[in-house]
Protein backbone atom coordinates (compact mmCIF):
# COMPACT_ATOMS: atom_id res chain seq x y z
CA UNK A 1 0.00 0.00 0.00
CA UNK A 2 0.96 3.61 -0.50
CA UNK A 3 1.27 6.05 2.36
CA UNK A 4 1.19 9.84 2.05
CA UNK A 5 2.40 12.01 4.92
CA UNK A 6 1.50 15.69 5.07
CA UNK A 7 4.59 17.78 5.81
CA UNK A 8 2.96 21.22 6.10
CA UNK A 9 -0.40 22.95 6.22
CA UNK A 10 -3.40 22.24 8.43
CA UNK A 11 -2.90 18.47 8.15
CA UNK A 12 0.86 18.48 8.91
CA UNK A 13 2.00 15.26 10.53
CA UNK A 14 -1.01 13.21 9.48
CA UNK A 15 -0.71 10.13 7.28
CA UNK A 16 -3.12 8.92 4.66
CA UNK A 17 -2.99 5.34 3.41
CA UNK A 18 -4.24 4.49 -0.07
CA UNK A 19 -5.99 1.14 0.07
CA UNK A 20 -6.27 0.97 -3.70
CA UNK A 21 -4.62 2.39 -6.79
CA UNK A 22 -5.17 4.47 -8.83
CA UNK A 23 -6.18 7.38 -6.65
CA UNK A 24 -6.59 11.08 -7.31
CA UNK A 25 -5.56 14.12 -5.30
CA UNK A 26 -7.31 17.47 -5.42
CA UNK A 27 -9.98 19.80 -4.05
CA UNK A 28 -12.94 18.01 -5.57
CA UNK A 29 -15.24 15.85 -3.49
CA UNK A 30 -14.68 13.11 -6.09
CA UNK A 31 -10.93 12.98 -5.37
CA UNK A 32 -9.75 10.13 -3.17
CA UNK A 33 -7.34 12.36 -1.22
CA UNK A 34 -9.11 15.67 -0.78
CA UNK A 35 -6.77 18.58 -0.07
CA UNK A 36 -8.09 22.10 0.37
CA UNK A 37 -5.09 24.39 0.22
CA UNK A 38 -3.80 27.28 -1.88
CA UNK A 39 -2.78 26.23 -5.36
CA UNK A 40 -4.52 22.84 -5.25
CA UNK A 41 -6.87 22.28 -8.20
CA UNK A 42 -9.85 20.00 -8.61
CA UNK A 43 -8.35 16.70 -9.81
CA UNK A 44 -4.80 18.06 -9.36
CA UNK A 45 -2.90 14.79 -9.78
CA UNK A 46 -3.38 11.05 -10.13
CA UNK A 47 -1.23 8.23 -8.78
CA UNK A 48 -1.39 4.88 -10.51
CA UNK A 49 0.52 1.62 -10.66
CA UNK A 50 2.10 0.72 -13.99
CA UNK A 51 3.61 -2.61 -14.95
CA UNK A 52 2.56 -3.87 -11.50
CA UNK A 53 5.69 -2.33 -9.99
CA UNK A 54 6.04 1.41 -10.71
CA UNK A 55 4.05 4.13 -8.96
CA UNK A 56 3.53 6.95 -11.46
CA UNK A 57 2.28 10.43 -10.53
CA UNK A 58 0.58 12.33 -13.36
CA UNK A 59 -0.21 16.01 -12.89
CA UNK A 60 -3.09 17.91 -14.50
CA UNK A 61 -1.82 20.01 -17.42
CA UNK A 62 -2.06 23.42 -15.71
CA UNK A 63 -1.46 22.31 -12.12
CA UNK A 64 1.79 23.02 -10.25
CA UNK A 65 3.24 19.68 -9.14
CA UNK A 66 6.85 18.97 -8.22
CA UNK A 67 8.72 15.84 -7.17
CA UNK A 68 11.84 16.54 -5.10
CA UNK A 69 11.73 20.17 -6.25
CA UNK A 70 11.53 19.40 -9.99
CA UNK A 71 8.35 20.38 -11.87
CA UNK A 72 6.70 17.36 -13.50
CA UNK A 73 3.86 16.35 -15.75
CA UNK A 74 4.56 12.68 -15.02
CA UNK A 75 7.10 11.01 -12.76
CA UNK A 76 7.93 7.57 -11.38
CA UNK A 77 7.91 7.84 -7.59
CA UNK A 78 10.37 6.25 -5.21
CA UNK A 79 10.07 5.61 -1.51
CA UNK A 80 10.66 8.89 0.37
CA UNK A 81 10.04 11.29 -2.54
CA UNK A 82 8.76 14.75 -1.57
CA UNK A 83 5.78 15.93 -3.60
CA UNK A 84 4.49 19.47 -3.77
CA UNK A 85 0.92 19.88 -4.89
CA UNK A 86 0.05 23.55 -4.90
CA UNK A 87 1.23 24.84 -1.52
CA UNK A 88 1.11 21.43 0.19
CA UNK A 89 4.21 19.28 0.66
CA UNK A 90 3.69 15.52 0.94
CA UNK A 91 6.04 12.60 1.40
CA UNK A 92 5.38 9.47 -0.65
CA UNK A 93 6.29 6.13 0.90
CA UNK A 94 5.31 2.52 0.90
CA UNK A 95 3.38 1.64 4.02
CA UNK A 96 4.92 -0.94 6.35
CA UNK A 97 3.98 -4.51 5.61
CA UNK A 98 1.78 -6.07 8.26
CA UNK A 99 2.87 -9.62 8.99
CA UNK A 100 0.25 -12.07 10.01
CA UNK A 101 0.83 -13.89 13.26
CA UNK A 102 2.20 -17.39 13.02
CA UNK A 103 0.92 -18.63 16.38
CA UNK A 104 -1.81 -20.83 14.91
CA UNK A 105 0.57 -22.46 12.41
CA UNK A 106 3.18 -22.95 15.09
CA UNK A 107 0.64 -24.51 17.47
CA UNK A 108 -0.62 -26.86 14.74
CA UNK A 109 2.95 -27.87 13.93
CA UNK A 110 3.70 -28.74 17.57
CA UNK A 111 0.42 -30.65 17.87
CA UNK A 112 1.34 -32.60 14.72
CA UNK A 113 4.79 -33.42 16.10
CA UNK A 114 3.24 -34.57 19.38
CA UNK A 115 0.76 -36.81 17.54
CA UNK A 116 3.53 -38.38 15.44
CA UNK A 117 5.59 -38.98 18.59
CA UNK A 118 2.58 -40.58 20.34
CA UNK A 119 1.91 -42.74 17.28
CA UNK A 120 5.53 -43.93 17.31
CA UNK A 121 5.39 -44.73 21.03
CA UNK A 122 2.11 -46.63 20.51
CA UNK A 123 3.61 -48.56 17.57
CA UNK A 124 6.69 -49.51 19.63
CA UNK A 125 4.41 -50.61 22.49
CA UNK A 126 2.24 -52.74 20.17
CA UNK A 127 5.26 -54.36 18.51
CA UNK A 128 6.88 -55.09 21.88
CA UNK A 129 3.83 -57.12 23.00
Amino acid sequence: MVQIQFLNGAMAGTRWVACRLPFSVGRSAQDDLRVEADGVWDHHARLELRDRQRAVLTSAAEALTTVNGQPIQEAVLRNGDILQIGSIRLQFSLSPVAHRGLRVREALTWIGIALVALAQVALVYVLAQ
